[in-house]
């Protein structure tokens, strides 16, 4: 069983984003640069297949983006990734999601043995649309289950059993492999990679691709256009309101009513 993996860089949640002027973009002049979280729950699950199953042969960890997104390729390798895709070129770089989804098809279906298993995270925590995933199994004629928290694979390899989180309820999903599937928060936990893994990482071999080696990329156009960003407006102050109930709640409703306009 060949795996693949996904992941993406993106910014750490727990950084301070500035936009650049004009809303052309965020300054990533000194901003902390992170695997996806949700990706790395798909590196995870690849690397737990393959402690638990003797039949899992290579799990290949594959990364779309600039130069510095090696860092987070070499991250995956590190968690115990294999080997590294590194497909890397500024004509490839875009915000639309289908389009990276048929960036991410193509260089795989350059990869002659084929993957039983391709996983990723249910979404990005940058652009938080959640489509690559779908849509890379669309695009490789694939069935997709997403946002999965419970996964068995059958002994030989050749099905599973999926759990997702429905409203209200919990689906079960029986489906053959190959297959792409689409990593909730909660099916595992990220390990956090050692010192020695992350040296060990720097020697394992890494294929970079550009746009010159996925032709078939050319037919498919971009479809979502970057326009603008801006940051969300400033919280407004907090107001405290004193003195007995009952004249404490006829302030709040008058509050709720004439200045929030929300009654």
């Amino acid at each position: 069983m060949r795996i693949l993996t996904i992941v993406k860089q993106v910014p750490d949640s727990n950084a301070t984003i500035k936009v650049l002027a004009e809303g052309k973009g965020i300054d990533f002049a000194g901003l902390k640069l992170v695997a996806d979280p949700f990706d790395e729950f798909g590196i995870e699950l690849a690397v737990q297949l393959r402690e638990k199953r003797s039949d899992v042969s290579e799990i290949v960890a594959l990364t779309l983006g600039g130069e510095k997104a090696g860092e987070t390729l070499r991250i995956a390798l590190a968690m115990g990734a294999d080997v590294g895709v590194h497909i890397c070129d500024p004509k490839l770089e875009t915000k639309d999601e289908l389009f990276n989804a048929a960036v991410i098809a193509e260089a795989m279906k350059k990869d002659a043995k084929g993957f039983d298993l391709i996983l990723c995270g249910k979404h990005n925590i940058d652009l938080d649309a959640g489509a690559v995933g779908p849509a890379v199994a669309e695009f490789l004629d694939l069935p997709h289950v997403g946002a999965v928290t419970g996964l068995d694979v059958s002994a030989d390899g050749k099905h599973f059993t999926a759990r997702r989180r429905i409203e209200g309820a919990e689906e079960v999903v029986e489906c053959d492999l190959p297959a792409l599937l689409t990593i909730e928060k909660g099916l595992v936990e990220p390990r956090y990679p050692s010192l020695p893994n992350l040296m060990k990482a720097k020697k394992k071999p890494v294929t970079l691709l550009t746009a010159g080696d996925l032709p078939g990329v050319a037919e498919y156009a971009e479809t979502t256009k970057f326009v603008s960003i801006s940051a969300p407006p400033p919280k407004p102050e907090c107001k405290f309101i004193e003195g007995e109930p009952p004249q404490m709640a006829k302030e709040l409703v008058r509050l709720l009513r004439d200045e929030a306009k929300v009654l």
